[in-house]
C-alpha cells in the first residue's frame, strides 16, 4: 500500500487489509513515495479513525518505497496518480510495472480513481478515506483468499 508520506492513507489500507486476511500466508506493508515521515507513527487522525472501526495501526512506522519492494511483494497498490507515477519511475522492467495497481480499481475497475488525501482536512476526511479503503480491501481480500 503506497501513498505520499505513509502516515494517512497507506497505513489505513495496510491495517484494513491485514484485518481481513489470515495472520499467516500474507505479507501486507505500506510505504510512502516521499521520505518525509520515515520512522514516524501514522497520523493521530488515522490512528483514531482505525480504532473507531476496530483496527490497530499504532505499531506501524513510516518508511519510503524502495526498488526491492518489487521483489518482496506480488502486488503494489497506490492511492493516486502521483504515487503511481513515482512508483513506476522506480520500476526496472515491465514485470515490476505490472505489479502496480490503483487500490480503487478494486471498486471501479480500470478507472484509476484516486483516494483523496485527508491530511489537510478534518477528521471526516479520514472517516471517508477509511470507508473507501475498507470497501476496496474487502474486494481485494476476497480475491486474495481465492
Amino acid at each position: 500500500m503506497v501513498c505520499l508520506g505513509n502516515i494517512c492513507r497507506s497505513p489505513l489500507a495496510e491495517g484494513i487489509l491485514k484485518s481481513k486476511l489470515p495472520k499467516t500466508g500474507f505479507s501486507v506493508e505500506s510505504a510512502g513515495t516521499g521520505d518525509y515521515h520515515v520512522g514516524d507513527t501514522p497520523d493521530p487522525r488515522s490512528i483514531k479513525t482505525a480504532e473507531k472501526y476496530g483496527v490497530d495501526i499504532t505499531n506501524q512506522r513510516g518508511r519510503q518505497f524502495k526498488v526491492s519492494d518489487f521483489d518482496e511483494f506480488d502486488y503494489i497498490f497506490v492511492m493516486d496518480n502521483s504515487n503511481f507515477e513515482n512508483v513506476v519511475k522506480l520500476a526496472r522492467n515491465a514485470t515490476d510495472i505490472s505489479k502496480v495497481h490503483y487500490i480503487l480499481n478494486e471498486i471501479y475497475p480500470n478507472q484509476n480513481h484516486s483516494v483523496a488525501d485527508p491530511y489537510t482536512g478534518g477528521i471526516q476526511g479520514f472517516d471517508n478515506t477509511y470507508k473507501m479503503l475498507d470497501e476496496a480491501c474487502t474486494i481485494l481480500s476476497q480475491k486474495l483468499l481465492k
